[in-house]
């Protein structure tokens, strides 16, 4: 069955298992960022520091979800269906997708990127996840 796979059949195959992961990488980290707050929570008893871990978890996870659906999209667009039509519908859900980018960076942050030091979402994963071990350690 492989073996008679055309390109543009093989490329939305590739496009598929970009979206399934981004969709997983969504789920899944929905899953951690609840497990990590939960833990804080458990330990501390301070909901807002649990908030906190929460938000910033899951908006790391928010950007690399989106990340990985851009790339879904630029391969179904490029290597699949590279239609005059299709480029352009690309090229507004990445404005769309990166103007979400961009304002979860400011809403984690606080500032604009230009701002500040250059720091991306797994920044932010980890700091949740050194929260989440710190408060652990010291219980």
């Amino acid at each position: 069955m492989l073996a008679h796979m055309t390109f543009t059949e093989g490329m939305d195959h590739v496009a598929e298992a970009f979206e399934a992961l981004g969709a997983a990488v969504l789920v899944l980290g929905l899953l951690l960022a609840l497990a990590l707050a939960g833990r804080v929570w458990w330990r501390t008893r301070r909901g807002r520091v649990a908030y906190q871990t929460l938000r910033e978890t899951f908006g790391g996870v928010l950007l690399l979800g989106l990340e990985i659906l851009v790339a879904a999209d630029l391969v179904r667009t490029v290597a699949v269906e590279p239609t005059l039509q299709n480029v352009a519908i690309l090229g507004l859900i990445v404005l769309i997708r990166t103007f979400l980018s961009f304002s979860l960076e400011i809403e984690m942050e606080g500032v604009p990127p230009w701002r500040r030091a250059l720091v991306g979402g797994s920044r932010h994963l980890s700091d949740a996840v050194s929260r989440a071990t710190d408060t652990a350690a010291r219980t």
